[in-house]
């Protein structure tokens, strides 16, 4: 063994003497290998939590900044191929000038189709609702279930609901105060938002090469592989859910309209909205359509408005997803549903719209950048500062 170790260089006879050091203090330990490997584990998965537990922590408390960006990123990935089409044919800034404006005056013609078909219809979806809850508490009364309840029952639990609302007044206008500092504050994260979209789409590239230059060399074709296929991932799932969404809100708007159900379009633009949350929007604007056609045209009507739905819900989830985001968005269901459970637990409606593309954005990322399994077997470089030169250079 002498022989051998002064035929070694100086810093291979170093890690001998570490290893046989080492081996020598956990025969002194006497602690199985068992043991010492799960402590490994243990303290690398604890270091884990708390590193992204400060993420969690810092991300609350900066919500604000973070939602503007999420939307900034969303409308830059929605409206990046209608710049670069504008582009050809004009300067950068005016084309992504017109495509904000493209994108205003969609959303603004929408918005005000359905604040009309609400005004035109108010009156007689409100004489039909109460038509239709008379007939629901008859059916309570004299239906098929297996208990009864009587009419001076179901008074006194109205009466006890508009109780409770007058006992609650003030927490009431308390929260309705509060929630005008809401508005404000959503405005100016739309605000923010749409400033910063218009720097990503006029300069983004250059934004990531200056972010990339800052990277030693040595890592940035990595970095710049994994922040693309992140952008690929984010991009994508953005721009299907938009496509999916249109597409489930026109479905819906012409089965509505089709049933004769009234107040069909904000009905299907509930659809279309509903459809940005994953797992629990479309079932419950399926939910509220339901009801309304119930209130309004009947059991019968409302039966055929449910299994519409539910058709078009499965026509989004077998056919439009696979077609449109492909595998784009890679996440089980069973990751996806604890995604948006916990998102919901922890930002409410908010975590529940972000969770689905920060996890598969997280994966690829995480993905793109661990060693592969051929690198691993690749002797380290001989020089190891190159790469520092190469980054001051």
């Amino acid at each position: 063994m002498t022989d051998e170790r002064l035929t070694l260089s100086p810093e291979a006879r170093r890690v001998v003497a570490a290893r046989h050091e080492g081996d020598a203090g956990a025969e002194a330990e006497n602690v199985p290998q068992w043991l010492r490997t799960s402590a490994g584990w243990s303290w690398r998965f604890v270091a884990l939590v708390a590193a992204v537990s400060l993420l969690v922590f810092a991300v609350v408390h900066v919500r604000l900044v973070f939602v503007a960006v999420f939307l900034a990123l969303v409308m830059t990935s929605v409206l990046k191929p209608l710049a670069d089409l504008y582009s050809r044919v004009m300067p950068r800034g005016l084309a992504v000038a017109l495509s904000l404006l493209s994108a205003f005056v969609f959303v603004g013609g929408l918005v005000t189709y359905v604040v009309a078909s609400v005004a035109g219809q108010w009156q007689s979806l409100a004489d039909q609702f109460t038509t239709g809850i008379d007939q629901i508490i008859s059916w309570v009364q004299h239906g098929p279930l297996p208990f009864d309840f009587s009419r001076a029952q179901i008074d006194d639990a109205i009466a006890s609901g508009h109780q409770w609302v007058a006992d609650n007044s003030a927490n009431l206008a308390t929260t309705a105060v509060a929630s005008a500092g809401t508005v404000a504050q959503a405005f100016a994260v739309l605000a923010l938002s749409i400033f910063c979209t218009v720097f990503f789409l006029i300069s983004g590239g250059g934004m990531w090469r200056w972010f990339l230059g800052q990277v030693p060399a040595g890592h940035r074709g990595r970095w710049d592989d994994a922040a693309a296929a992140g952008w690929f991932t984010f991009s994508g799932y953005a721009r299907g859910t938009v496509i999916i969404a249109v597409t489930d809100g026109i479905l819906a708007g012409i089965l509505l309209a089709a049933l004769g159900i009234p107040l069909a379009a904000p009905l299907a633009v509930l659809v279309f909205i509903g459809a940005f949350i994953p797992l629990i929007g479309a079932p419950l604007a399926m939910v509220i359509a339901a009801v309304v056609a119930l209130a309004a045209e009947g059991p019968v009507k409302a039966l055929a408005v449910t299994i519409g739905i539910a058709l078009i819900g499965q026509l989004e989830g077998h056919v439009l997803q696979p077609l449109i985001m492909g595998k784009q968005v890679a996440l089980h269901p069973v990751v996806i549903a604890l995604g948006v459970t916990a998102g919901t637990v922890l930002a409410g409606i908010l975590g529940a719209v972000v969770a689905v593309p920060v996890m598969a954005v997280t994966w690829t990322v995480y993905s793109r950048l661990r060693p592969r399994p051929d690198e691993l077997d690749e002797p380290p470089p001989e020089d190891g500062g190159g790469d520092g030169a190469a980054a001051g250079a």
